[in-house]
């Protein structure tokens, strides 16, 4: 627990996690309701799921498919922030049509 404020602080630099907010007031007055709070990735994805002892044990027991799923939840990762930065822009470009 001493140190679960850092891995925090990676998973969002790394992409595993995202920081956004919502705030349904904002369309009232023309502005864009979610607002995305992290920026891009900094941080190897990899370097945050080794830090994990879950995804650890998960690399010792089922070495193969641990490689394909830690590769797929990077992917799925990049995809949702790509996803996440795009909502976070929609309504600005609709605004200047």
């Amino acid at each position: 627990m001493s140190t679960s404020i850092r891995e925090e602080k990676k998973a969002v630099e790394c992409g595993y996690w995202h920081l956004y907010r919502y705030d349904p007031r904002l369309n009232e007055i023309g502005k864009n309701p979610f607002q995305l709070d992290s920026k891009e990735p900094n941080l190897p994805y990899r370097e945050f799921l080794d830090g994990e002892i879950r995804y650890a044990q998960l690399n010792n027991t089922f070495p193969d498919q641990a490689e394909k799923l830690f590769e797929r939840s990077e992917q799925h990762a990049k995809h949702r922030f790509a996803v996440y930065k795009s909502m976070s822009k929609s309504h600005q470009d609709s605004e200047s049509h």
